[in-house]
């Protein structure tokens, strides 16, 4: 008997405790899996939440989880199943909503988009949560509707709503949407009596086509050296694609201080978690051609906008090199902001300094620019550079830069 009663109370106690040890808290499971999928281990989070969800299987949290690793690894279809078991589950939820957009969006799928967006009105009620809101704006881009996508942007971009790469997204869409614009610019840089200071002057206007994107048409003067010169150019930004977008340059001169001719072009693509990357090449045709290649990488951080760019000059006895550090600061809008710039070399970009009577250059530069009103627009800069003409031969260089714009 007392065998007997010792078993049944040695099979209830490993009973309980097996059930005990198969007991588990969902929430902690949860964590576990972010922590492993956020840190790109997606299958063995994936079997942690799957543990969860046997259970548990209506928890939107970790539906919308699975779902988004599966995204991130471009298995698109996968990715839909588990949203659409989320919003099932919890139809006011609108996280479920917001992954699901972005899963169709990588995908391509815009259609279905239009779907889960009708879905999300209909349960969320008006007005929307900011990141169905943003969102919605993202359908309306995708589609080219970009004045009703800015018109939803711009509200939560002003109350400071914080979706990572926003930054980019408005000036992507502002880029879009200036059509027509003229403006002006005025250089001035001293060289503390080494020679006589340079004036330049810059008018330009601005269109836009389905074609070329913005066109700009650009006419630069400059007083130099006793002489007097004039270039001409022709800018463009076509869009390639929904992530990316090229920049087009054409231009000439018959003063000797500008190139003969000039080209330049560059692909910007935009890259997940607010990256953007740049290639390009430029060609200055002085008495002897420059040929550059250029590169950078962008990065939006917040308000900030931080840009490294390296320069090489190709050569048969030695190859040139510049760098250049960018950051500005974005205020109450993405035209609205404060710029520092620290470099070695002249860019191929720059319009006041001779590139070809240069071996080194070190520079730093400072600059402003506001946004008015919604169709006139102020900028201002100054920089220090300390330029290189021949071995033990420096020049001390200060330029100040001011220009307007007028849009209508």
């Amino acid at each position: 008997m007392n065998r007997i009663i010792l078993s049944l109370v040695l099979i209830l106690s490993l009973t309980f405790g097996s059930k005990g040890q198969e007991s588990f808290d969902p929430d902690e499971l949860l964590g576990q899996a972010r922590t492993l999928i956020l840190a790109g281990k997606y299958q063995e989070g994936r079997k942690i939440a799957f543990r969860a969800l046997d259970k548990y299987p209506t928890y939107a949290d970790i539906l919308i989880l699975v779902g988004r690793s599966y995204a991130w690894e471009g298995k698109n279809d996968s990715s839909s199943i588990y949203f659409e078991r989320a919003i099932i589950s919890s139809p006011a939820y609108a996280d479920a909503y917001s992954g699901f957009l972005d899963n169709l969006f990588w995908s391509d799928n815009l259609p279905k988009a239009d779907e889960v967006l009708k879905i999300a009105k209909s349960n969320l009620g008006d007005p929307l949560p900011d990141p169905i809101a943003y969102r919605e704006s993202r359908l309306l881009y995708f589609r080219e509707h970009y004045e009703e996508a800015f018109a939803i942007a711009k509200p939560l971009f002003d109350k400071g709503y914080s979706q990572e790469g926003i930054l980019g997204y408005m000036q992507n869409l502002q880029r879009l949407l200036n059509t027509n614009a003229v403006g002006a610019t005025y250089d001035y840089d001293t060289f503390y009596g080494d020679i006589a200071s340079w004036h330049t002057w810059s008018v330009y206007a601005r269109t836009r086509t389905k074609l070329t994107g913005a066109f700009i048409a650009r006419v630069t003067q400059s007083s130099r050296f006793d002489r007097f010169g004039t270039q001409f150019e022709l800018d463009a930004y076509p869009s390639i694609g929904k992530n990316g977008y090229a920049y087009l340059n054409l231009g000439g001169s018959g003063a000797s201080f500008f190139p003969k001719v000039r080209f330049g072009a560059s692909y910007f693509h935009n890259l997940p978690k607010a990256w953007e990357v740049e290639g390009g090449y430029r060609y200055l045709g002085f008495t002897t051609a420059t040929h550059i290649l250029t590169g950078s990488v962008g990065k939006y951080v917040g308000n900030w906008w931080l840009n490294l760019r390296t320069n090489v000059i190709p050569s048969s006895t030695s190859t040139g090199t510049s760098g250049q550090f960018t950051a500005r600061y974005y205020f109450k809008s993405a035209e609205d902001f404060f710029s520092i710039q620290l470099g070695t070399g002249v860019s191929p970009d720059e319009e006041t300094r001779d590139q070809t009577q240069l071996l080194n250059s070190y520079r730093a530069r400072l600059g402003y620019q506001h946004l008015v009103t919604s169709k006139f627009m102020i900028y201002g800069f100054t920089g220090y550079s300390r330029d290189e003409l021949s071995v033990d031969n420096f020049r001390n260089n200060l330029n100040l830069s001011v220009g307007f714009e007028y849009r209508f």
